[in-house]
């Protein structure tokens, strides 16, 4: 059988290349895509020529091999479905609806027990966000919230908006989010930040210290920028904690040390989805966190965050969209006959 496979073939430029996908081994199963999420974070890194091409796709995944130099497939948000089952595989697998960490593909051979079941209460596009979720509850993870605090987001992408919505969930004393693009601070309010702030039309460590009723104790920077670091290091007062989830590829982060940092004993936090945080090791595991992911995805009104769907055909255009920037681009979609 025939399917179809995006390739990255150099900066700024994707093909989609067809390649021949046999029969399920024994212990296989083959899953036909439904639809696939673009990480515009990484594979906006990826589509502009920005990631460290040295660099392993990512060594927790069997389906992401290689490193980050052209060519090179990517993606890791598939859902769809299983249309063939090896022989050792019992035949209940046939027509489920599954999840997978797979690069953009129509179809593609797995073993079972590196796909994950779509819940009944999850349409099967909105759970092509389950990877975001799983970031967004790594990250509450890493920066561990604590009742009565002050948290700041930085970045209202889709990771960010995700990111706001746990927090809304925890007894904080106050939610900020700054956000350049106004739908998205519009939605950054529905999900619970109790402010939203552009940081084109304010002093941003003023603002958000104004807004959280003081110097914030919880800092995210998740906006890919590395000049927002500087704000949400400004916005965190002594003893706070700063949760670094954007990636910047080879951008370089000329980051402010001086002046009061030095005395405020801040902890700057590199928080990353592909490991659980040590420090919850003995508790939390890759299923756990699936789990936790799931039920929070079921009960977001998720289907706000899908913006644009794109035919894998026209992946062009879609990564056009991504780099052009925007606030009505959220969530966008591969969809596959």
């Amino acid at each position: 059988m025939t399917a179809r496979r995006l390739c990255f073939t150099g900066p700024r430029s994707v093909e989609v290349r067809d390649r021949e996908v046999p029969d399920p081994g024994p212990e296989e199963v083959r899953v036909r895509t439904v639809a696939s999420a673009i990480s515009a974070g990484t594979e906006g890194l990826l589509y502009r020529g920005e990631a460290p091409a040295g660099l392993a796709a990512d060594e927790t995944l069997d389906a992401l091999d290689g490193d980050l130099s052209y060519p090179l497939t990517y993606g890791y948000a598939a859902a769809g479905e299983v249309d063939a089952v090896g022989e050792c595989v019992p035949e209940a697998w046939l027509g489920r609806r599954v999840f997978a960490y797979n690069p953009h593909e129509s179809r593609f051979l797995a073993r079972p027990e590196d796909l994950l079941a779509i819940p009944d209460g999850v349409p099967t596009r909105e759970a092509t966000l389950l990877a975001s979720v799983e970031t967004a509850v790594t990250f509450l993870l890493d920066g561990e919230p604590l009742l009565g605090e002050r948290a700041v987001v930085f970045g209202q992408g889709i990771v960010g908006l995700l990111t706001s919505a746990l927090l809304a969930e925890m007894p904080l004393d106050a939610l900020v989010t700054v956000e350049p693009w106004a739908r998205r601070r519009a939605v950054s309010e529905k999900f619970g930040a109790d402010r939203t702030l552009d940081p084109a039309d304010c002093e941003v460590a003023d603002a958000v210290e104004a807004a959280a009723g003081g110097r914030v104790d919880l800092a995210y920077e998740l906006s890919g920028n590395p000049d927002a670091l500087d704000d949400a290091i400004a916005a965190t007062e002594f003893d706070g904690r700063v949760v670094i989830g954007s990636w910047y590829g080879t951008k370089p982060a000329t980051v402010d040390l001086g002046g009061r940092f030095h005395r405020s004993r801040i902890d700057l936090r590199s928080s990353q989805v592909s490991t659980i945080p040590p420090r919850h090791g003995g508790r939390w595991s890759r299923r756990r966190r699936h789990e936790v992911a799931w039920d929070r995805l079921e009960r977001l009104d998720a289907d706000r965050l899908l913006t644009h769907e794109f035919p894998l055909e026209e992946a062009a255009d879609a990564y056009r969209l991504l780099a052009a920037g925007g606030e009505d681009a959220l969530q966008v979609l591969f969809t596959y006959d």
